[in-house]
Order: C-alpha cells, then sequence, then structure tokens
C-alpha cells in the first residue's frame, strides 16, 4: 500500500472548497438571460409598431422579418461560446410563426370565400389590427410551451449538450427556475391583454372607423404592457446579481479572464458491489447540509491530465497502487473557460474488509443502499453525484431494455432490469457518448414513435 501524505489530504480539502468555482453563476451568462428576454420582448413590440405604422398589406413581411431575427439569434446564441438558457427566444420565435401562419391562412380561407372574417383581422383591408390576434396566439403557444418544457427536444438538446441541473450547479438551478418565471410571467401577461383586448373589441369598440383611443388599446397599451413587464425583469434581475454578488456566487468576466486553466477530478473507488463514499460531506451549495460524495476529489491548474498521471494521484489518495482506472465521462464547465471536470472508476480487487484503512473519511456502503437512496431520498447526495449516478443509471438500464433504434429488446413492457457494481466492470459501454442517453429520451416507449421517428432529424450536438 501506498502511504498517502498531509499533502495530499490538503489538496483534497483545497479541492473541494475550490469545486465551488464550478457551482458559481457567470455573471456574463446571467447577463445574457435577462438579454434574451428583453430582445424577445424589443421584438414584439417592433412587431406590433411596425404592423401600425407600415401599411396594412406589411404585416405578414413584418412577421416574418420578426421570425428570421429571432432565429437567426437563437441560432448564434445555441452555437455560441457562453452557454445560456433560450428558452424564451424559442417560444416567442413560436408565437411570432404561428402568427404569422394563422393570419395569411385566415386571408387565403376569405379570399377563397371559405369563411367569413371581420375586417379587422385582415391584412387585405383596413383597418388591420394585429393584437387581436397576436396576443391570443401568443398566449396558447406559451402556456403549452409552459406545461410541455421538460418534454420539449430544444431543451433536451440543450441538456445532452450542456449537462442537467445538477451538473450546472447554482446556474442551473436558476435557469431552470427562472425560464420556467420568464414563460408564465409572458403567458399570463398575453392572457390578460386577450381578454382586455378583446373585450373592448366586443363590448366598447364601434366597427365603423377607429378613433385614437382605439388606437391606444388595440396598439399602445399592449406596447406599455410589454415595456412594463421588461422594466419588471430588470428590476428583478439586478437584485438577483445583488443577492449572488453578496454571497460570493457570482464570478465576473474580469475574474475569467484572470483564472488559469483548472481539470477537476472526482473518482469513485468500487470493490466487490460496495462503493466508498462520504456520508457527511458538507459544501456551501448544500446549505451547509450533511451530504452523501465521493471523498476522493483533487484538482490540477493545468488543461488537461495525462492518464498516467491520473492514475498516480488516485493510487497515493486511497493508499493502494494495483487498483483498475477506468475513465467514466467528463465535461467542459458551461459558466468556466478552461475548466473541465472528469470522473473516473476505481476498481479494486478482493472484498472491502480487505482495506479497511481508508485514508479519508467515509464507509463503504453497499450499492442496493446507493440505489434505494437514489430512489427514495436523492436529496442526501451532493449535486454532482446524484449526477453522476443518474447518468451511469440511465445508460446501463437503456442498454439493457432497448436496442440501439429504440426498439425494445423484449416485448414484455414490464420487463425492469437492475444492475450492480460488477456490471459496471465489466461494461464495455462509452459513458462519454450520449447516444444511449438519447435512447432513453426517444425510443418505442415514446407515444407515436414509429410516426415521429418518420420525422426526426438527428440534431448536432456541440
Amino acid at each position: 500500500m501506498i502511504t498517502t501524505s498531509f499533502a495530499d489530504i490538503k489538496r483534497i480539502i483545497i479541492a473541494y472548497i475550490k469545486m465551488e468555482d464550478l457551482r458559481k453563476v457567470n455573471s456574463l451568462q446571467l447577463y445574457q438571460f435577462w438579454q434574451s428576454l428583453s430582445i424577445g420582448l424589443l421584438t414584439i413590440i417592433a412587431l406590433m409598431a411596425f404592423s401600425r405604422i407600415l401599411h396594412f398589406y406589411a404585416a405578414p413581411i413584418v412577421a416574418f422579418l420578426a421570425a428570421a431575427f429571432l432565429y437567426t439569434l437563437l441560432f448564434r446564441n445555441r452555437t455560441g461560446s457562453q452557454a445560456s438558457c433560450q428558452i424564451i427566444t424559442y417560444s416567442l420565435l413560436y408565437c411570432v410563426v404561428n402568427y404569422a401562419v394563422v393570419t395569411i391562412l385566415l386571408n387565403i380561407l376569405f379570399i377563397w370565400n371559405l369563411i367569413e372574417v371581420p375586417k379587422e383581422f385582415l391584412f387585405i383591408d383596413d383597418p388591420f389590427i394585429p393584437s387581436l390576434l397576436l396576443n391570443p396566439i401568443c398566449a396558447l403557444t406559451l402556456w403549452i410551451i409552459y406545461f410541455r418544457r421538460n418534454k420539449i427536444a430544444f431543451c433536451k438538446q440543450c441538456k445532452l449538450r450542456l449537462g442537467g441541473i445538477y451538473e450546472n450547479g447554482k446556474s442551473g438551478y436558476i435557469f431552470k427556475y427562472e425560464s420556467g418565471y420568464q414563460l408564465k410571467n409572458l403567458a399570463i401577461l398575453f392572457t390578460v391583454l386577450s381578454l382586455i383586448i378583446w373585450s373592448y373589441y366586443q363590448f366598447v369598440y364601434i366597427k365603423l372607423a377607429l378613433n385614437a383611443r382605439d388606437w391606444y388599446v388595440f396598439t399602445w397599451l399592449n406596447i406599455i404592457a410589454y415595456i412594463g413587464d421588461e422594466i419588471y425583469f430588470i428590476y428583478r434581475y439586478y437584485n438577483l446579481y445583488l443577492d449572488l454578488k453578496e454571497n460570493d456566487e457570482i464570478i465576473s468576466e474580469e475574474e475569467l479572464q484572470d483564472m488559469t486553466a483548472k481539470t477537476y477530478l472526482r473518482y469513485y473507488v468500487i470493490c466487490d458491489n460496495k462503493i466508498f463514499l462520504d456520508t457527511h460531506t458538507i459544501t456551501p451549495n448544500e446549505e451547509y447540509k450533511e451530504v452523501i460524495d465521493t471523498p476522493f476529489i483533487t484538482r490540477r491548474a493545468v488543461n488537461g491530465i495525462p492518464l498516467p498521471e491520473v492514475r498516480t494521484i488516485i493510487q497515493r489518495l486511497t493508499g493502494i497502487k494495483d487498483g483498475e482506472l477506468r475513465f467514466f465521462f467528463g465535461r467542459k464547465s458551461a459558466e468556466l473557460k478552461n475548466h473541465s471536470l472528469l470522473r473516473y472508476f476505481y476498481f479494486l480487487d478482493g472484498k472491502p474488509e480487505d482495506y479497511p484503512d481508508m485514508p479519508l473519511e467515509g464507509e463503504w456502503i453497499d450499492f442496493d443502499t446507493v440505489k434505494r437512496l437514489y430512489t427514495r431520498t436523492p436529496g442526501r447526495f451532493s449535486s454532482r453525484c446524484l449526477s453522476d449516478l443518474s447518468r451511469l443509471a440511465t445508460i446501463i438500464l437503456t442498454e439493457k431494455i432497448f436496442t440501439e433504434d429504440g426498439k425494445r429488446k423484449t416485448k414484455i413492457k414490464s420487463y425492469s432490469p437492475t444492475f450492480d457494481l460488477h456490471d459496471v466492470r465489466k461494461s464495455q459501454l462509452d459513458f462519454q457518448d450520449d447516444k444511449w442517453i438519447k435512447v432513453a429520451m426517444f425510443n418505442s416507449d415514446t407515444r407515436f414513435f414509429r410516426i415521429k421517428k418518420l420525422f426526426k432529424t438527428k440534431p448536432r450536438v456541440r
């Protein structure tokens, strides 16, 4: 056995503290998150204003220009170097496209004498009132996306590319909560405006000619409401920024520029069907409560670590030289440049009783106990450990149930396989590859699987 020095233990303690860097929020990300909402609202304001200022024939052209702008913005942000939630841009893009399509469809059906439509809904006649269609269409679209936001392919691909909520720490929690809040806020805003506009249209508006009051209600009241909502979110996110800064949970761009490249290592030490975990880990990110996590965490101020050095590090940390090192998976930090987090398995031969004097605090826990805690009380684990267990279980169980094409290997739908750490050690699966994660998201258990598969394209995951 190898003796673990005080310096090694000190590095582990420092690594735990420095891991908090990965849980902080990039100030630029927070700004871009607010910026996406602001630009989206400004696009809707421009759509409403130009539809009023320009000739009524130009209304569909203005709508398609707004959609093209939002699509360009969405594509640029999705492929950029900074990761930020784009669900609002995506949602408003659908709102504008749906509005344009419905508007054009109504005009075509009217021209073909298939339906009778009041002239206020037709851009081929004057006066055309965009808000009568725009507000209810936006409200319906946003409500649908709000209730389906966890099932949307756009969001699933973002999770594959950047990691889920537990992998992204504080920023993951913020973006998940705030994106839902933004969707709900906008859905309520457009719903309330729809009720006001349609009530005025039905009970107050005289369908002969529009006066100044009518234009104020149908156009400028909407624009004022959008601007008011924008001011509210400026206030909200400025206060959020101040709270995060006060709690030292913000990393500025200047700090990022000064940061050197860092590689964090997490090792899962496994023997037989047991894993060595510390059940009393305390991390500031978990509100200083005790959580379960691997005690074998360290970091190096370099961009990437050679495999021999990775092996030497875990040998020193455990004091055991003849273990089997296996790469689990790794990912670059979505918040911090040149920061990456790599996970490894370190398999030991024999029985846990053969290794009674591990240098670090912790205990050998049977994997059946780990699975039971994961199922019943996932909050007992640290967010990183929970994320790693989720990936491990998803990939192994999905491969046991489905083929690569998403078809069940057995027609018995009640078949529910299990796995243990022996399966993990014997497995030849590439846990870095997202292939089986995608199969778990879209397989033959998905409703209308065969039909959807005909139209499904393979998205590029950067």
